[in-house]
């Protein structure tokens, strides 16, 4: 590939990637948002983990799987209900690794 072509398209990704980004930056940097607004935005953050982790637990080729054999799902469940009740991201990681492990040598 020609070198003016190969810099060209890494300006442009720079620019579909940099500018999307900054344009709200710059244009709320002086504002204050109303307070709905804040308190939508809050929910952003776990609204976007949801839609990437429910298809990765559910999904398996093209179907949906609850199988007994979808340890990443049965492992979901209790660290889901950890993570409700006490609010720790390293305690849910870790409950949930473990039990995947756990699922995965004892039962598979």
């Amino acid at each position: 590939m020609d070198q003016k072509i190969v810099f060209l398209t890494i300006v442009g990704m720079l620019a579909v990637t940099y500018i999307p980004r900054m344009v709200p930056l710059v244009a709320l940097a002086s504002r204050t948002l109303p307070e709905p607004v804040v308190r939508w935005l809050s929910y952003v953050p776990a609204a976007v983990l949801a839609s990437m982790l429910f298809p990765a637990l559910l999904l398996k080729d093209g179907g949906v799987d609850v199988s007994p054999d979808n340890y990443f799902l049965w492992a979901a469940v209790p660290a889901f209900i950890l993570a409700w009740r006490t609010r720790s991201f390293f305690g849910t990681v870790a409950l949930g690794m473990a039990l995947v492990a756990a699922g995965r040598h004892f039962i598979g």
